[in-house]
C-alpha cells in the first residue's frame, strides 16, 4: 500500500507488517468523516494485498490513541448527516471485526468513545502504562454504537461492561488487563516495538493457517461447543492441500526456517 490518507499515517516498520496510524494528533486522534473515509478505504484494500500479513493499529504522538468521534465538526450536524456517518463508522468497525488478517491495536494513549470501540474491535490489545480507555456516550445523549455494547461485555464479563458504560467512567490500562480487555501493558517507548515483535512473530506464520484460526475462533465464539468444534474440523481440513502445509511439514524436517507464500 502506498497510497497517503488524509488522516492516516501509513507505514510498513517490518516485512508483512502494515502500521496505520491515526494522524489528527492535534485533535487527539478524534475521527471525522475522512478519518472513517481512510479507514474503510485501508480495510477494503488490505484484504487483496497478499504481502499484507498484520495490520498494527495505533495513534500518531503520545496522548491519544483516538479520543472518539469528532465532536467539533458534529457540532450543527443534522439528524440526517450525523445518521449517514454513523453508518459509514458502523461500516468501518464491522470490516475491522470480520478483516481475515489479525489486527492488533497498539494503544499508545486516551482511547475513548469511539476510539475505545475501535481498539475492542481489534484481535487483541497491547496498552501503554499511561492509556486510559472509557465508554463516555451516554453523556453525551447517545450510547455505544460501534459495537461496545456487544464488544466490552465478551472482554470483561457483563456486569463490569454494565458499571462501564453505564457510568461511563475512565479506567487505566492496568484495569483494564486485570479484567482481561488489554493483552499486555508497556512502557510508552516499549509499546510499539513490542508490538511490532508480537505483529511479526505473527507475519511469520503461514498466513492461510492465522486466517483459518481466526475464522475458527470468531465464528465458534459465537455458538455451541460441538458446532464449533465441528466448525474448526472444516477449518483445519481446509489446510491440508495448501502449499504452505507441504513447505512447513519439509522446513521443520529441513531444520530451516520454512518459507511460507499464502497457498
Amino acid at each position: 500500500m502506498t497510497r497517503s490518507f488524509e488522516t492516516l499515517a501509513i507505514s510498513r516498520p517490518l516485512e508483512g507488517i502494515l502500521q496505520v496510524a491515526f494522524n489528527r494528533p492535534a485533535a487527539m486522534n478524534a475521527i471525522n468523516t475522512q478519518t472513517g473515509r481512510d479507514l474503510l478505504s485501508v480495510l477494503t484494500t488490505v484484504v487483496q494485498e497478499e504481502d499484507v500479513r498484520v495490520i498494527l493499529l495505533t495513534g500518531t504522538g503520545d496522548k491519544a490513541f483516538s479520543a472518539g468521534g469528532d465532536l467539533k465538526e458534529r457540532q450543527g450536524m443534522s439528524d440526517h448527516d450525523w445518521l449517514r456517518q454513523h453508518a459509514l463508522f458502523e461500516e468501518v468497525n464491522l470490516r475491522l471485526l470480520e478483516c481475515p488478517k489479525p489486527v492488533l491495536a497498539a494503544v499508545n494513549g486516551v482511547a475513548f468513545g469511539g476510539g475505545c470501540e475501535i481498539a475492542l474491535c481489534c484481535d487483541f490489545i497491547y496498552a501503554a502504562s499511561n492509556a486510559r480507555f472509557a465508554l463516555t456516550e451516554v453523556r453525551l445523549g447517545i450510547m455505544p454504537g460501534g459495537g461496545g455494547t456487544q464488544n466490552l461485555p465478551r472482554a470483561v464479563g457483563i456486569r463490569r461492561a454494565k458499571e462501564l458504560i453505564f457510568s461511563a467512567r475512565p479506567f487505566s490500562a492496568e484495569e483494564a488487563a486485570h479484567w482481561g480487555l488489554v493483552n499486555q501493558v508497556l512502557e510508552p517507548a516499549s509499546l510499539l516495538p513490542r508490538a511490532i515483535e508480537t505483529a511479526a512473530a505473527i507475519a511469520a506464520n503461514a498466513p492461510l493457517s492465522v486466517l483459518q484460526a481466526k475464522k475458527s475462533i470468531s465464528f465458534g465464539m459465537q455458538t455451541d461447543i460441538r458446532t464449533a468444534m465441528q466448525f474448526e474440523i472444516e477449518a483445519y481440513n481446509r489446510l491440508v492441500t495448501t502449499e504452505d502445509r507441504f513447505e512447513g511439514v519439509r522446513a521443520f524436517n529441513e531444520k530451516r526456517k520454512p518459507e511460507f507464500k499464502g497457498r
